[in-house]
């Protein structure tokens, strides 16, 4: 037997009628549910722990499975997603940047898309050039030009500004200016204490276990939710033990523990560290079905929600 296995992925999953940011991008809780009935109606939905189970003891899952997967540890998903996969008995993956819990603060690629929610791509584009310029020489800066040639570049999602405003503040700048000029326009357009933000936007200790203990697998999504294809491997693999750190700290189940790398981004360091750590498997973001046995168990591809057919 080797059964096709389809994983989907979600982020944002909300209220987008009564939502404060309509333009962050996500599914609608009213479309999730309608999803989550497709899935169940057309394939055989099982949980994390089942495909790890297929995976490693070769346990029997049947055609046409699914595994739905959720990236970043929303009080969304608490507060929408996991409401309506107990109505259906579907027990969903949920990866957690354990940095937010421990340190109350808010991924910069959350900041970046309350950024953009926050003002026209034009306003903060004007904003970012100038940031740029202030910190052109305390830190060695290109030009605005050479950056726009390396990092503007549309795809199906964003057009080229938005592309170039998302990759400047997640990996174009050294870590220290990037960090500086994403704080200044996170103060600037959405005006919000970070912790106070925080507290909000992601899960709380109490939920991660209450959906824990009704049948919801957690995972690592690091530390800091970086891009581990960056980073020296002695970088990632310190990445990787913080997360499992806290998450087994606060009661979270490890005994077949997975991995969802941030960005999809991973390399043959991060392959090994996954064997070395005990890993059981890990997901990307390449956008396919695959085969159970015709895949690497560290790089199961996952269909984006929206590029689910129905």
């Amino acid at each position: 037997m080797n059964p096709d296995v389809t994983i989907v992925m979600y982020h944002y999953v909300r209220d987008y009628q009564n939502t404060k940011y309509p333009d962050i991008k996500g599914m609608d809780v009213r479309t999730f549910e309608k999803q989550v009935q497709y899935l169940k109606n057309n394939y055989n939905v099982i949980s994390m722990d089942e495909l790890v189970d297929a995976i490693q003891n070769g346990a029997s899952i049947d055609e046409h499975s699914a595994v739905l997967t959720f990236d970043d540890a929303y009080s969304d998903h608490y507060l929408y997603v996991y409401p309506i996969l107990k109505k259906y008995g579907v027990k969903g993956a949920f990866y957690v940047p354990t940095g937010i819990l421990q340190d109350k603060k808010v991924l910069d690629v959350n900041k970046i898309h309350y950024i953009l929610a926050s003002a026209s791509h034009e306003t903060i584009l004007q904003e970012l050039m100038l940031l740029l310029d202030r910190y052109r020489d305390m830190y060695n800066l290109e030009t605005i030009e050479n950056y726009f040639e390396k990092y503007a570049h549309a795809n199906r999602w964003d057009p080229e500004e938005i592309i170039f405003i998302k990759r400047m503040l997640q990996k174009g700048l050294d870590q220290e200016v990037r960090m500086k000029i994403t704080d200044e326009l996170f103060q600037k357009f959405v005006g919000q204490p970070e912790e106070e933000f925080s507290k909000e936007l992601y899960l709380s200790t109490e939920q991660i276990l209450e959906m824990q203990n009704n049948g919801m697998h957690f995972g690592p999504h690091t530390h800091d939710h970086v891009w581990l294809d960056s980073l020296m491997k002695e970088v990632q693999k310190d990445q990787m033990k913080k997360s499992l750190h806290y998450l087994k700290e606060i009661g979270v189940n490890l005994d077949r523990w997975t991995m969802c790398y941030p960005y999809g981004g991973y390399n043959e360091d991060t392959l090994t560290l996954m064997e070395e750590m005990g890993c059981s498997a890990a997901v990307t973001v390449e956008p396919k079905k695959f085969r159970l046995n015709d895949v690497n168990k560290f790089e199961l591809p996952r269909l984006d929600c929206n590029d689910i057919e129905w």
